[in-house]
């Protein structure tokens, strides 16, 4: 991004908070659809979101919420979460969406270090889990409840009908108090909390403010050319610094219309129903559609497989050249042209990714493998890096300049250099204001010179970052070698049976790793190859599977050296998921318990 762009989207995001651009929407685009849920003929115009947020904005500040105070919602995916936020927002409080699968301590240390006032809850069933935190965190003056019929006669606990009938009579009486209070939000107050996925500790408050989200949005459109007015859908829980962005505020920005999917296991089907221009999936996402594919693919008659096959041939050649900034020849040019209309446009219908303009990946490693399998079909999917206290994005792949396996180069405005260990530095306007103490204070995320430490190790080739691992999971073996866990596991990932790995081998002679099967692809494989094992445990145990995932194994050891190379490994029985704990709610591994619960099985790979 050149400077004069640079310097254009500074000065668009300088004066800008999220009040006034709800109020820019519901004043110049008081029509158009903002808000929808799939599956339900109704929408909220933008006109009628800024009425339901002033009214939710009067009643919590009727409970006393003000400039500054935080506020914790436990919600799923649902119209009342974006209008609840949106309502702090107006009154300059600090909003912090928090994952439903937390544990209950998890629950509590947030509550006592936010200093939450107010907490907003979905239903009686999650006010269950939170009374034995409201019995030892008296500062919660009050719980607002969705879906919940009466109050509670004490007083503490109100339904969101009982907020919002209170918000629309002050609104009536005084329709000036919230155009005051949200001419008074400034673009260096914090817009919202977001707490990290505490993989190595506990969660820290990353506090961002409006022009960090701005900016980041404002950039986005300078970078990524997509329409305005643009429809999207949003799946990823709030909580997520990517959901916050593309679901809430750069929709706010471009006066998008967003589509929430409540249920990840609903995604293909909104894809299928919105068509996005642009979609941002995580990692695993992006595996299952190729798997899918794959799996469709190998079923279909030989002559469909061939004309696909022909077709991704062709595609792959295509973005060969594009990425090396050689010329397309013409006749090629004019076969994928060809094979794009009778092939890969119909192929990608099926995935709802056929008017896909721009797709992401972000949040973790994703194998090159399928991004370029991606690429073959005509979804070319960049990656992006940054993490909640860059507000997102801080490093982006564009269609115009890209490197397949890395993330990018620093996004407009930002710097980027490495430290002498190779830990990545990053500045620039991104970057959070800082992280939130328990006294209400906010402790600062930089050096003095304005250096954000990300704790990601990496290298940089003409600008373009790679990132080759977490600073605090490197593995030492005991010959001294530097080891790269990420590397090992991503390579491991690639094969559509394994949904997690994770290597070990710190302090130890050689490399071990554990596999944890695909829940859903596993089974199919089974039933396709006629074997009697159908379960995830008995399919542990199978003889086939085994060897499959050696052979896994084998083709990511060709392309590691030999330390790294993993000697044997163990196919776990189950599952990991954010509620049996081995995943963070963001789905990052959690190493250190996983290494605590599997002891056993990890010294048995080395016994053997």
């Amino acid at each position: 991004m050149d400077s004069d762009i640079q310097q254009r989207c500074a000065d668009i995001a300088r004066d800008l908070t999220i009040p006034a651009l709800l109020h820019r929407n519901a004043t110049e685009f008081p029509d158009l659809p903002a808000l929808s849920m799939l599956g339900s003929p109704d929408t909220l115009t933008w006109r009628q979101l800024r009425d339901e947020v002033a009214v939710l904005s009067r009643g919590l500040a009727d409970l006393g919420l003000s400039s500054g105070d935080r506020m914790l919602i436990m919600m799923s995916s649902r119209p009342e979460h974006w209008l609840a936020d949106l309502a702090a927002t107006c009154l300059g409080a600090v909003p912090s969406t928090v994952y439903a699968t937390l544990s209950t301590d998890q629950l509590r240390y947030l509550a006592r270090h936010s200093r939450a006032e107010i907490v907003v809850l979905e239903d009686d069933a999650a006010l269950e889990r939170w009374k034995p935190i409201l019995d030892d965190v008296p500062e919660i003056r009050r719980v607002v409840v969705v879906d919940r019929a009466g109050d509670d006669p004490g007083g503490r606990i109100l339904s969101l009908r009982h907020l919002s009938v209170r918000g629309a009579a002050a609104q009536r009486d005084d329709p000036a108090a919230f155009e005051k209070t949200w001419r008074e939000v400034r673009p260096e107050q914090p817009v919202t909390l977001l707490y990290t996925s505490g993989t190595t500790g506990d969660p820290k408050g990353v506090v961002l403010t409006h022009h960090n989200v701005i900016y980041q949005t404002v950039v986005v459109e300078h970078t990524i050319e997509t329409p305005a007015h643009a429809g999207s859908l949003a799946y990823l829980p709030l909580a997520h610094i990517a959901e916050r962005i593309l679901g809430v505020y750069n929709p706010i920005y471009r006066a998008g219309h967003v589509t929430i999917c409540p249920d990840p296991a609903q995604l293909l089907a909104g894809l299928v129903e919105i068509r996005p221009v642009s979609f941002f999936g995580v990692p695993r996402i992006w595996e299952k559609m190729v798997a899918g594919v794959q799996g469709q693919l190998a079923a279909a008659d030989p002559p469909v497989r061939a004309g696909v096959e022909a077709a991704r041939a062709v595609a792959t050649e295509v973005h060969r050249l594009r990425e090396a900034g050689q010329p397309v020849p013409a006749d090629l040019a004019a076969e994928r042209a060809a094979m794009e209309t009778r092939v890969l446009k119909p192929l990608r219908a099926r995935l709802g990714l056929d008017n896909i303009l721009w797709a992401g990946s972000g949040a973790a490693p994703i194998p090159v493998e399928v991004l370029l399998y991606l690429a073959s079909i005509g979804v070319h999917v960049l990656e992006v890096w940054g993490m909640t206290e860059t507000s997102g994005t801080a490093t982006i792949n564009t269609p115009e300049h890209f490197r397949t396996g890395t993330v990018g180069r620093a996004n407009g405005g930002m710097e980027i250099r490495l430290a002498d260990d190779g830990e990545i530095l990053v500045r620039g306007p991104l970057v959070c204001a800082g992280y939130l103490r328990a006294d209400g204070g906010i402790d600062p995320v930089t050096d003095a010179d304005g250096w954000l430490a990300t704790g990601d190790v990496g290298t940089l080739d003409d600008g373009f970052l790679t990132i080759t691992d977490r600073k605090k999971e490197l593995i030492i073996n005991s010959s001294g070698k530097n080891i790269s866990p990420a590397q090992i596991e991503n390579l491991l990932r690639a094969h559509p049976l394994i949904a997690q790995a994770v290597a070990v081998g710190d302090r130890r002679p050689y490399v071990t790793a554990l596999i944890v099967l695909d829940e859903e692809i596993a089974p199919l494989w089974a039933g396709a190859r006629g074997l009697s094992a159908r379960t995830i445990a008995e399919l542990a145990e199978d003889p086939a599977l085994n060897a499959e995932i050696g052979a896994a194994v084998a083709a990511a050891n060709a392309k590691l050296s030999r330390p790294e190379q993993v000697k044997t490994f163990r196919v776990l029985p189950r599952g990991w998921t954010p509620e049996s704990g081995e995943l963070t709610p963001t789905l990052k591994l959690r190493r250190r318990i996983i290494q605590e619960r599997y002891a056993d099985e990890i010294g048995a790979l080395y016994r053997g």
